[in-house]
């Protein structure tokens, strides 16, 4: 029960710091105004760094997904396959 508690409190606490403060809230574009901290992005460069990060984190995400539910190797002289016989 206690530990119910305390990720509670962690998740409340972990949401306040993450928010933007009205300092920063002023200086951010729409799209990113009240998430993050400091000055928004400054040119449209910026934008395109940002897409371009979005890109391969969410592609890293689904790949790393895809092989650990189903890694494709079935070849009886693969290393896993000592490994899993031992």
């Amino acid at each position: 029960m206690k530990l119910k508690y305390l990720l509670s409190i962690l998740v409340v606490l972990t949401a306040q710091i993450a928010t933007a403060c009205p300092v920063c809230e002023k200086q951010q574009p729409k799209i990113t105004q009240g998430l993050t901290h400091g000055a928004g992005p400054q040119s449209n460069w910026d934008w395109i760094i940002i897409a371009i990060i979005m890109l391969i984190t969410v592609l890293t995400l689904i790949y790393s997904i895809k092989y650990l539910l189903k890694p494709g190797e079935k070849n009886e002289n693969h290393i896993k396959q000592s490994i899993l016989s031992n």
